[in-house]
């Protein structure tokens, strides 16, 4: 399948006001063609019509604590 490489973004670039621990705006999966949960429907921003990610990759969880840290620290928010 053909990715909309827009989609997939940096596991460590800032958050985006529609991410939290169990979801992302887009693909934040370094690999995203060994995905598990690739092109599911549903599931799956690639093909999901609000490009959400349903199941991020376990390591998420912790990547959003630690980007959501250094938000407040630079943003105070």
């Amino acid at each position: 399948m053909k990715f909309n490489h827009e989609l997939n973004i940096p596991f460590s670039a800032p958050l985006q006001k529609e991410d939290s621990e169990l979801e992302t705006k887009g693909c934040r999966h370094t690999n995203p063609d060994i995905c598990g949960s690739n092109s599911l429907e549903g599931i799956c921003a690639f093909v999901r019509k609000d490009c959400i990610c349903k199941k991020p990759s376990s390591a998420w969880k912790k990547q959003f604590k630690k980007l959501r840290g250094e938000s407040k620290e630079k943003y105070g928010n």
